[in-house]
Protein backbone atom coordinates (compact mmCIF):
# COMPACT_ATOMS: atom_id res chain seq x y z
CA UNK A 1 0.00 0.00 0.00
CA UNK A 2 1.32 3.24 -1.13
CA UNK A 3 0.95 5.85 1.61
CA UNK A 4 0.74 9.77 0.84
CA UNK A 5 0.56 12.71 3.28
CA UNK A 6 -1.04 15.44 1.36
CA UNK A 7 0.83 18.99 2.12
CA UNK A 8 -1.47 21.10 0.18
CA UNK A 9 -4.56 22.56 2.51
CA UNK A 10 -6.81 23.69 -1.07
CA UNK A 11 -9.71 21.62 -0.48
CA UNK A 12 -9.94 20.98 -4.04
CA UNK A 13 -6.63 20.11 -4.57
CA UNK A 14 -7.00 17.40 -1.91
CA UNK A 15 -10.67 16.67 -3.83
CA UNK A 16 -8.89 16.35 -6.85
CA UNK A 17 -6.08 14.18 -6.07
CA UNK A 18 -8.45 11.33 -4.20
CA UNK A 19 -9.96 11.13 -7.79
CA UNK A 20 -6.90 10.92 -9.82
CA UNK A 21 -5.25 8.37 -7.25
CA UNK A 22 -8.48 6.66 -7.94
CA UNK A 23 -8.39 6.26 -11.07
CA UNK A 24 -5.22 6.64 -12.89
CA UNK A 25 -3.02 4.02 -10.14
CA UNK A 26 -3.55 0.11 -9.57
CA UNK A 27 -1.90 0.18 -5.77
CA UNK A 28 -3.67 0.15 -2.73
CA UNK A 29 -3.59 3.84 -0.95
CA UNK A 30 -3.80 5.48 2.15
CA UNK A 31 -4.34 9.32 2.06
CA UNK A 32 -3.91 11.74 4.80
CA UNK A 33 -4.98 15.61 4.33
CA UNK A 34 -6.48 18.54 6.00
CA UNK A 35 -8.32 21.25 4.56
CA UNK A 36 -9.15 24.50 6.02
CA UNK A 37 -12.85 26.26 7.22
CA UNK A 38 -14.68 23.99 4.22
CA UNK A 39 -18.15 22.37 4.10
CA UNK A 40 -18.29 19.41 1.85
CA UNK A 41 -21.34 17.71 0.73
CA UNK A 42 -21.75 14.70 -0.80
CA UNK A 43 -22.44 13.97 -4.69
CA UNK A 44 -25.98 13.25 -4.24
CA UNK A 45 -27.01 16.24 -1.68
CA UNK A 46 -28.75 19.25 -2.28
CA UNK A 47 -26.05 21.81 -1.47
CA UNK A 48 -28.37 25.07 -0.45
CA UNK A 49 -30.32 22.39 1.83
CA UNK A 50 -27.53 21.02 3.37
CA UNK A 51 -25.05 24.53 4.45
CA UNK A 52 -26.35 27.80 6.63
CA UNK A 53 -25.13 29.14 3.30
CA UNK A 54 -25.26 32.89 4.68
CA UNK A 55 -23.48 32.51 7.62
CA UNK A 56 -20.95 30.63 5.12
CA UNK A 57 -20.68 32.99 2.39
CA UNK A 58 -20.19 36.16 5.02
CA UNK A 59 -17.47 33.81 7.29
CA UNK A 60 -15.39 33.06 4.17
CA UNK A 61 -16.49 29.38 4.64
CA UNK A 62 -15.42 27.19 1.50
CA UNK A 63 -18.32 25.27 -0.04
CA UNK A 64 -17.37 22.05 -1.82
CA UNK A 65 -18.94 18.89 -3.39
CA UNK A 66 -17.28 14.97 -3.02
CA UNK A 67 -17.36 12.24 -5.06
CA UNK A 68 -18.92 10.29 -2.88
CA UNK A 69 -22.02 10.07 -0.93
CA UNK A 70 -23.07 10.17 2.38
CA UNK A 71 -23.57 13.37 4.45
CA UNK A 72 -22.03 16.84 4.76
CA UNK A 73 -19.23 17.60 6.79
CA UNK A 74 -17.07 20.00 7.67
CA UNK A 75 -13.14 20.83 7.56
CA UNK A 76 -10.85 23.04 9.62
CA UNK A 77 -7.29 22.74 11.62
CA UNK A 78 -8.50 20.79 14.20
CA UNK A 79 -9.67 17.78 11.85
CA UNK A 80 -7.68 15.23 10.04
CA UNK A 81 -8.97 13.42 6.92
CA UNK A 82 -7.99 9.67 5.77
CA UNK A 83 -8.79 8.01 2.84
CA UNK A 84 -8.31 4.53 1.80
CA UNK A 85 -8.28 3.31 -1.59
CA UNK A 86 -8.19 -0.31 -2.27
CA UNK A 87 -8.80 -2.63 -4.97
CA UNK A 88 -11.67 -5.59 -4.87
CA UNK A 89 -13.15 -8.69 -6.52
CA UNK A 90 -16.08 -7.86 -5.88
CA UNK A 91 -18.81 -5.19 -4.58
CA UNK A 92 -19.75 -7.88 -2.05
CA UNK A 93 -16.27 -7.47 -0.25
CA UNK A 94 -16.59 -3.65 0.25
CA UNK A 95 -17.89 -2.98 4.26
CA UNK A 96 -17.04 0.30 5.94
CA UNK A 97 -15.91 -1.56 9.17
CA UNK A 98 -12.51 -2.59 6.80
CA UNK A 99 -11.43 0.91 6.43
CA UNK A 100 -12.86 2.32 9.94
CA UNK A 101 -11.54 -0.74 12.07
CA UNK A 102 -7.89 0.41 11.47
CA UNK A 103 -8.53 3.53 12.71
CA UNK A 104 -10.90 2.42 15.68
CA UNK A 105 -7.65 -0.09 16.47
CA UNK A 106 -5.04 2.74 16.02
CA UNK A 107 -7.09 5.16 18.65
CA UNK A 108 -6.89 2.38 20.75
CA UNK A 109 -3.02 2.57 20.84
CA UNK A 110 -3.73 6.54 22.16
CA UNK A 111 -5.90 4.73 24.96
CA UNK A 112 -8.89 6.10 22.84
CA UNK A 113 -11.36 3.93 22.67
CA UNK A 114 -13.84 4.52 19.74
CA UNK A 115 -16.63 2.33 17.78
CA UNK A 116 -18.65 1.87 14.71
CA UNK A 117 -22.26 2.94 14.96
CA UNK A 118 -24.96 1.66 12.64
CA UNK A 119 -24.83 4.84 10.53
CA UNK A 120 -21.41 4.69 9.09
CA UNK A 121 -19.97 7.09 11.95
CA UNK A 122 -17.61 6.58 15.01
CA UNK A 123 -18.33 7.75 18.21
CA UNK A 124 -16.55 7.63 21.29
CA UNK A 125 -19.17 7.49 24.33
CA UNK A 126 -22.02 7.91 21.84
CA UNK A 127 -20.88 10.90 20.44
CA UNK A 128 -19.58 11.32 16.41
CA UNK A 129 -15.71 11.87 15.77
CA UNK A 130 -15.69 10.60 12.38
CA UNK A 131 -18.36 10.56 9.28
CA UNK A 132 -17.14 8.13 6.51
CA UNK A 133 -18.55 7.75 2.75
CA UNK A 134 -17.21 5.51 -0.14
CA UNK A 135 -17.00 5.42 -3.79
CA UNK A 136 -17.21 2.68 -6.41
CA UNK A 137 -14.96 3.19 -9.75
CA UNK A 138 -14.33 -0.07 -11.30
CA UNK A 139 -12.95 -2.75 -9.43
CA UNK A 140 -11.54 0.17 -6.60
CA UNK A 141 -12.94 1.54 -3.63
CA UNK A 142 -12.61 5.04 -2.48
CA UNK A 143 -13.36 5.21 1.32
CA UNK A 144 -12.54 8.29 3.15
CA UNK A 145 -13.98 10.05 6.67
CA UNK A 146 -12.76 13.02 8.76
CA UNK A 147 -11.47 12.64 12.34
CA UNK A 148 -12.78 15.42 14.46
CA UNK A 149 -9.57 16.03 17.00
CA UNK A 150 -9.57 19.73 17.98
CA UNK A 151 -12.30 21.33 15.56
CA UNK A 152 -14.20 24.49 16.96
CA UNK A 153 -17.35 22.78 17.15
CA UNK A 154 -19.50 26.03 17.36
CA UNK A 155 -18.47 27.00 13.92
CA UNK A 156 -18.76 23.47 12.63
CA UNK A 157 -22.55 23.77 14.21
CA UNK A 158 -23.31 27.17 12.37
CA UNK A 159 -21.97 26.22 8.95
CA UNK A 160 -24.04 23.27 8.49
CA UNK A 161 -27.43 24.39 10.56
CA UNK A 162 -29.98 24.48 8.26
CA UNK A 163 -33.70 25.56 9.05
CA UNK A 164 -36.12 22.76 8.06
CA UNK A 165 -38.74 22.85 5.23
CA UNK A 166 -37.40 25.53 3.32
CA UNK A 167 -36.32 22.86 0.90
CA UNK A 168 -37.85 20.03 -0.95
CA UNK A 169 -36.58 17.62 -2.97
CA UNK A 170 -35.21 13.73 -3.18
CA UNK A 171 -31.60 14.52 -2.42
CA UNK A 172 -29.87 12.42 -0.14
CA UNK A 173 -30.07 14.57 3.51
CA UNK A 174 -27.60 14.29 6.57
CA UNK A 175 -28.36 12.63 9.51
CA UNK A 176 -27.10 15.44 12.42
CA UNK A 177 -25.36 14.16 14.84
CA UNK A 178 -24.13 15.08 18.61
CA UNK A 179 -20.33 16.19 17.86
CA UNK A 180 -16.89 15.92 20.15
CA UNK A 181 -13.13 16.10 20.02
CA UNK A 182 -10.95 12.96 19.99
CA UNK A 183 -8.31 15.15 22.25
CA UNK A 184 -10.71 15.36 24.47
CA UNK A 185 -10.12 11.80 25.85
CA UNK A 186 -6.71 11.37 25.51
CA UNK A 187 -4.92 10.41 28.63
CA UNK A 188 -1.80 12.33 27.58
CA UNK A 189 -2.25 16.02 25.75
CA UNK A 190 -0.55 16.02 22.28
CA UNK A 191 -0.74 18.50 19.19
CA UNK A 192 -2.68 17.52 15.96
CA UNK A 193 0.68 17.52 13.89
CA UNK A 194 1.43 14.69 16.57
CA UNK A 195 -1.72 13.37 15.90
CA UNK A 196 -1.20 13.40 11.84
CA UNK A 197 2.67 12.08 12.51
CA UNK A 198 0.97 8.67 14.47
CA UNK A 199 -1.31 7.95 12.44
CA UNK A 200 0.74 8.18 9.45
CA UNK A 201 3.65 6.50 11.00
CA UNK A 202 0.97 3.56 12.47
CA UNK A 203 0.18 2.87 8.76
CA UNK A 204 3.68 2.86 7.91
CA UNK A 205 4.63 -0.05 10.02
CA UNK A 206 2.03 -2.08 8.12
CA UNK A 207 4.30 -4.44 5.94
CA UNK A 208 4.78 -3.89 2.53
CA UNK A 209 3.48 -0.49 2.71
CA UNK A 210 5.77 2.49 1.57
CA UNK A 211 5.61 6.34 1.21
CA UNK A 212 4.55 8.40 -1.98
CA UNK A 213 5.58 11.49 -2.72
CA UNK A 214 3.82 12.87 -5.49
CA UNK A 215 5.31 14.14 -8.65
CA UNK A 216 5.42 17.20 -10.63
CA UNK A 217 3.17 15.02 -13.51
CA UNK A 218 0.60 14.20 -10.80
CA UNK A 219 0.60 17.68 -9.22
CA UNK A 220 -0.40 18.49 -12.86
CA UNK A 221 -3.41 15.93 -13.70
CA UNK A 222 -4.62 17.27 -10.42
CA UNK A 223 -4.13 20.04 -11.16
CA UNK A 224 -6.43 19.63 -14.12
CA UNK A 225 -9.10 17.73 -12.28
CA UNK A 226 -9.52 20.87 -10.22
CA UNK A 227 -10.07 23.07 -13.32
CA UNK A 228 -12.25 20.88 -14.80
CA UNK A 229 -14.31 19.48 -12.01
CA UNK A 230 -13.87 20.63 -8.65
CA UNK A 231 -13.88 23.98 -8.62
CA UNK A 232 -16.48 24.37 -11.53
CA UNK A 233 -20.19 26.02 -10.54
CA UNK A 234 -21.95 23.10 -12.67
CA UNK A 235 -20.37 20.82 -10.09
CA UNK A 236 -20.41 22.68 -6.86
CA UNK A 237 -24.06 23.84 -7.12
CA UNK A 238 -25.40 22.56 -10.58
CA UNK A 239 -25.17 18.68 -9.89
CA UNK A 240 -27.52 19.68 -7.01
CA UNK A 241 -30.98 17.62 -7.55
CA UNK A 242 -34.12 19.34 -8.45
CA UNK A 243 -34.97 21.30 -5.77
CA UNK A 244 -38.01 23.50 -4.53
CA UNK A 245 -37.56 26.35 -1.81
CA UNK A 246 -39.97 28.91 0.05
CA UNK A 247 -38.79 30.88 2.74
CA UNK A 248 -40.83 34.03 4.63
CA UNK A 249 -39.44 36.97 6.64
CA UNK A 250 -40.27 40.21 8.14
CA UNK A 251 -38.20 43.28 7.95
CA UNK A 252 -39.26 46.52 9.62
CA UNK A 253 -42.64 45.47 10.08
CA UNK A 254 -43.17 44.61 6.02
CA UNK A 255 -43.59 40.74 4.78
CA UNK A 256 -41.54 39.32 2.14
CA UNK A 257 -42.18 35.93 1.18
CA UNK A 258 -40.26 33.87 -2.13
CA UNK A 259 -40.71 30.49 -3.67
CA UNK A 260 -38.47 29.39 -6.73
CA UNK A 261 -38.50 25.88 -8.05
CA UNK A 262 -34.72 25.01 -9.38
CA UNK A 263 -33.15 22.61 -11.45
CA UNK A 264 -29.47 21.67 -12.18
CA UNK A 265 -28.75 25.10 -9.82
CA UNK A 266 -30.83 27.08 -12.33
CA UNK A 267 -33.99 29.04 -11.05
CA UNK A 268 -37.00 28.06 -13.50
CA UNK A 269 -40.00 29.68 -11.85
CA UNK A 270 -40.35 32.40 -8.87
CA UNK A 271 -42.90 34.07 -7.24
CA UNK A 272 -42.74 36.92 -4.57
CA UNK A 273 -45.49 37.23 -2.01
CA UNK A 274 -45.88 39.99 0.78
CA UNK A 275 -45.70 43.49 1.38
CA UNK A 276 -42.43 44.94 1.25
CA UNK A 277 -42.14 45.24 -2.45
CA UNK A 278 -44.95 46.70 -4.79
CA UNK A 279 -46.71 45.15 -7.61
CA UNK A 280 -44.18 46.27 -10.06
CA UNK A 281 -41.43 45.73 -7.57
CA UNK A 282 -42.54 42.07 -7.50
CA UNK A 283 -43.57 41.46 -11.38
CA UNK A 284 -39.69 42.40 -12.12
CA UNK A 285 -38.01 40.10 -9.65
CA UNK A 286 -40.58 37.34 -10.70
CA UNK A 287 -40.27 37.73 -14.61
CA UNK A 288 -36.04 38.16 -14.25
CA UNK A 289 -35.08 35.59 -11.69
CA UNK A 290 -35.91 32.73 -13.87
CA UNK A 291 -32.50 31.35 -15.99
CA UNK A 292 -30.66 33.00 -13.04
CA UNK A 293 -28.40 30.81 -10.78
CA UNK A 294 -29.67 30.13 -7.61
CA UNK A 295 -26.52 31.39 -5.61
CA UNK A 296 -25.38 35.00 -3.72
CA UNK A 297 -23.68 36.92 -6.64
CA UNK A 298 -26.34 36.31 -8.79
CA UNK A 299 -29.11 36.82 -6.66
CA UNK A 300 -27.71 39.84 -5.45
CA UNK A 301 -26.93 40.93 -8.97
CA UNK A 302 -30.33 41.15 -10.17
CA UNK A 303 -31.61 42.70 -7.09
CA UNK A 304 -29.20 45.71 -8.04
CA UNK A 305 -29.76 45.21 -11.73
CA UNK A 306 -33.59 46.38 -11.30
CA UNK A 307 -33.03 49.11 -8.40
CA UNK A 308 -34.57 47.00 -5.68
CA UNK A 309 -32.07 47.93 -2.62
CA UNK A 310 -29.16 45.80 -1.13
CA UNK A 311 -30.76 45.01 1.90
CA UNK A 312 -28.50 41.81 2.81
CA UNK A 313 -31.68 40.62 4.69
CA UNK A 314 -33.47 40.45 1.08
CA UNK A 315 -30.74 38.41 -0.62
CA UNK A 316 -30.32 36.40 2.30
CA UNK A 317 -33.89 35.46 2.46
CA UNK A 318 -33.20 33.46 -1.14
CA UNK A 319 -31.18 30.94 1.02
Amino acid sequence: MLCIRLKNTNPYYCLAAEEYLLKNFSDDIFILWQSHNTVVVGKHQNLLGEVNYPYCMNNNITIARRISGGGTVFHDRGNVNFTYIKNVNSPAEISFKMFTQPIVETLAKLGVKAETSGSNDLLIDGKKISGNAEHIYKNRVLHHGTLLFDSDLVNLGKAIKVVPGKYTSKAVQSNRSVVTNISSFLKEKIEIEEFISFLFSNQLQEAENSEYILNDSDHSEIEKFIREKFTTWDWIYGYSPTYSFQNKIQIEGKRFEVEVNVKKGIIQECRILGNYFNISQKNKLKNELPGKRHDFQSIRQCVNQINLGTDQKIIESFF
